[in-house]
C-alpha cells in the first residue's frame, strides 16, 4: 500500500492507494462516532458494498442507495440524503463514506458539507476518473440544467480509500474515461509522465496492475501537490480545469449523461490545445501528439455535430473561473506546462470551434 499526503493544514488528510483495501481497517482512525452512512449507487452496491460494511460492524451503518448516473447529479437527489439523515437523527459528528464514481463522491460530499454546517466524509473511489481526480482536494457539488457543477462546496475528506482492484469490475468506456483525467496531467505540469503515457498506454488499456498503480499514484501525486497549494482555486489549482471550459460545455449541451465526464474532456483538451496553437503557444506538431494520444487511448476526439459554436459560446460564459462577463480559458505555454486561466475574445473562441469542428 502506498500512502499520499493533502497538506492543508489542520485539514490535511491522507490517499491510501493499494490492493484489497476494503479488507484492510483503514476506517476507524478516520472515523469519530458510531454513526456511519454509506452513500452509494445501483451499480456499485452489489460489487463493494457488502465487502465495506464488513470492515464497519463496530458502527451503527445505515446505506443510502441512489441510481447510477450522472443525470441524476442534482440537487433532488441530494436532497434525498438530507432527509434520510434527518429521518434516522444522523448528529453532527456522524460520518459519510462515498463508496461510488465521481457522481457519488460529489454528492455525497456535498451532502456532508451541508448537513449541520458540515459532517466528516470519506471518500472511496470505484472509478479510474474518481480514484485520480475527483475524490481529491474536496472539491464536491452538483449539477445544474444551465451549468456543470455550479452548485457546490470546498469540503474535504477524512480520507481516500482507492482500491485498485475495483477497476476490474470497469468497463473500458469508463477506464478510457478515467485515462483522459490521467492524461491531462502530463499535459498541464508532467511532461515526463506524458511521455511515459505515449508509451505504456496499452498497458493501461489491458489494466496491466503495475501500470495502473503508478498512473494513479502519479496522478494523485500531482493533484495533491497542487491543492495544497491552493486550496480554495484562487490561483494554480485552476490549470485542473485544463479542457474543462470546453467539455463541460459539451456535457451541459449534449444533456448530461450521453458524454462521460472523461470523453467531453478529452474533446475539451484538444479544442484548448488548438486555442494555444492560434495563441502561439503549441506548434501544429504538439496538437497532433495530443489528440494523438487520445486517440490511442480509443476516445473520441470529434467534437458533436449538433452544437455549434456559438452554442459553445454561450455554455462556456456559464464557468465558475469567468470574471466580469470574460471567458477564461487554461491554455498550454507548451506540453506540460499550463497557464493560468486568461481571457479569450469571443471571435478567437469562435474561429478556433468552428476549426476544429471542420477538421
Amino acid at each position: 500500500m502506498k500512502q499520499l499526503q493533502v497538506a492543508l493544514g489542520s485539514r490535511s488528510y491522507p490517499i491510501y492507494i493499494g490492493e484489497n483495501l476494503f479488507k484492510d481497517n483503514l476506517f476507524e482512525q478516520h472515523i469519530k462516532s458510531k454513526q456511519v452512512v454509506i452513500v452509494t449507487n445501483t451499480t456499485i452496491e452489489p460489487l463493494y458494498l457488502a465487502l465495506v460494511m464488513q470492515q464497519l460492524e463496530a458502527y451503527q451503518v445505515e446505506t443510502i442507495v441512489l441510481p447510477d448516473g450522472e443525470n441524476y447529479k442534482t440537487l433532488a437527489y441530494v436532497e434525498t440524503i438530507f432527509t434520510f439523515l434527518l429521518e434516522k437523527k444522523f448528529s453532527r459528528n456522524a460520518t459519510l463514506c462515498a463508496l461510488g464514481g465521481g457522481v457519488i463522491g460529489d454528492m455525497g460530499g456535498f451532502a456532508a458539507a451541508c448537513y449541520q454546517r458540515g459532517i466528516a466524509f470519506i471518500q472511496i473511489p470505484t472509478t479510474l476518473l474518481a480514484q485520480v481526480d475527483s475524490s481529491v482536494g474536496g472539491k464536491t457539488g452538483v449539477n445544474h440544467i444551465l451549468g456543470k457543477n455550479m452548485i457546490g462546496a470546498f469540503h474535504q475528506p477524512q480520507a481516500v480509500i482507492i482500491d485498485t482492484q475495483v477497476l476490474a469490475s470497469l468497463d473500458d468506456r469508463q477506464l478510457a474515461a478515467g485515462i483522459a483525467e490521467v492524461i491531462k496531467y502530463g499535459l498541464i505540469r508532467d511532461i515526463e509522465f506524458f511521455i511515459w503515457l505515449e508509451n505504456n498506454i496499452e498497458k493501461l488499456l489491458l489494466r496491466d496492475s503495475a501500470a495502473l498503480a503508478f498512473a494513479i499514484e502519479r496522478s494523485c501525486i500531482n493533484k495533491a501537490e497542487i491543492v495544497s497549494q491552493d486550496e480554495m482555486e484562487t490561483g494554480i489549482r485552476a490549470i485542473l480545469n485544463f479542457g474543462h471550459t470546453f467539455g463541460h460545455a459539451i456535457e451541459t449541451g449534449m444533456g448530461y449523461g450521453k458524454y462521460l465526464h472523461g470523453e467531453a474532456i478529452a474533446i475539451g483538451m484538444c479544442q484548448a490545445a488548438l486555442l494555444s496553437q492560434q495563441l502561439g503557444y503549441l506548434t501544429a506538431a504538439d496538437v497532433l501528439r495530443i489528440k494523438n494520444i487520445f486517440e490511442k487511448t480509443g476516445l473520441c476526439v470529434t467534437a458533436p455535430k449538433d452544437m455549434s459554436a456559438q452554442t459553445y459560446v454561450e455554455l462556456m460564459s456559464v464557468d465558475k473561473k469567468n470574471i466580469n462577463g470574460d471567458i477564461r480559458v487554461i491554455c498550454l505555454h507548451a506540453i506540460g506546462t499550463a497557464c493560468l486561466p486568461m481571457a479569450v475574445e469571443t471571435s478567437l473562441l469562435m474561429q478556433v470551434l468552428n476549426s476544429y469542428n471542420a477538421d
